[in-house]
């Protein structure tokens, strides 16, 4: 790629408009719609567009790492937090506990901590029995009230 298909890769990426990008990246007003067609049609321009936005959404996606790691400043306090009063003045003061509680149960919350072991045994031929049953007795409760009738 030339530098300026480069620079339209990058126009594009944040007009999404290809004769705009085309026009951005140098090329003249005059043809830059037909570039800027032409240019989304190139293989290896496409390929470059699809790696630079795929870049772009995993940046903006925080990663499971960055949120522990952010979760565990929270808890330790260092991570402060901006308060703005009534006048207007602003003051960076450290998280409150109420908010670094919530980070540690948070925290333990992914870990498992809160996880219980629980064993269920289930005998298939004992569940059959009572569902039987029970439509046996729904049945049965049909058909009284037709007796009781005289």
């Amino acid at each position: 790629m030339n530098e300026r298909q480069k620079r339209f890769v990058d126009e594009y990426i944040q007009t999404a408009n290809a004769s705009e990008a085309a026009r951005l990246a140098g090329y003249s007003k005059r043809i830059a719609n037909r570039i800027g067609t032409e240019n989304l049609s190139k293989p290896v321009i496409k390929k470059a567009i699809d790696a630079r936005l795929k870049e772009l959404e995993s940046q903006r996606v925080a990663k499971t790492q960055e949120i522990l790691e952010h979760l565990t400043g929270v808890i330790r306090g260092k991570v402060s937090e901006v308060v703005v009063t009534n006048s207007g003045k602003k003051f960076i003061v450290p998280v409150t506990e109420k908010d670094r509680l919530k980070a540690a149960e948070m925290l333990l919350k992914v870990q498992g901590a809160f996880r219980e072991k629980v064993d269920v045994k289930v005998d298939s031929s004992a569940m059959f029995v009572e569902a039987l049953e029970k439509i046996w007795s729904r049945e049965n409760d049909r058909a009284s009230p037709s007796k009781v009738q005289r």
